[in-house]
């Protein structure tokens, strides 16, 4: 399966983001104190549909279950929580920092309408997997044309 990345947005708010990032992550290479926002994080996630269903695998190592929240309805998910710093060892020096920490919220506008009451969560080594019941659209119904 070929994949094909669209970017939409405005260019000169593009290159003034990725500077400012590159700029963040040179100074986060020196020490990991030098943020220059409280930017969240964006989990790696995937999202594939069957007749009968959708399925949303998110990779979200290192956040407690405790620690996510999924909100569902008909047409998109919101998945968001928080990933815990680990505590560094004392009197120790960054040589490398590329794990991101803190809040992250992700919103995915569904290919198809879902049943937001036919759900099942599961979350194991890392990864949340969401499997969502869509609603039949192929139905037909006979209306009466009133007088």
């Amino acid at each position: 399966m070929d994949y094909i990345k669209i970017r939409f947005g405005n260019a000169i708010e593009d290159l003034e983001c990725r500077f400012e990032q590159t700029l963040e992550e040179m100074f986060c290479a020196v020490n990991p104190v030098f943020k220059l926002s409280d930017r969240t994080w964006n989990p790696s996630m995937d999202m594939y549909e069957t007749p009968e269903e959708i399925m949303i695998v998110a990779e979200i190592a290192g956040v407690d279950k405790e620690e996510l929240e999924v909100e569902i309805n008909a047409k998109a998910v919101r998945i968001s929580g928080n990933r815990k710093e680990v505590p560094r060892v004392r009197n120790s020096t960054y040589r490398l920092a590329e794990i991101r920490y803190g809040g992250f919220e992700r919103i995915l506008f569904l290919p198809s309408l879902v049943d937001p009451e036919v759900v099942s969560a599961s979350y194991m080594n890392g990864l949340l997997q969401i499997r969502l019941a869509k609603i039949r659209t192929d139905k037909t119904h006979k209306i009466h044309i009133e007088d």
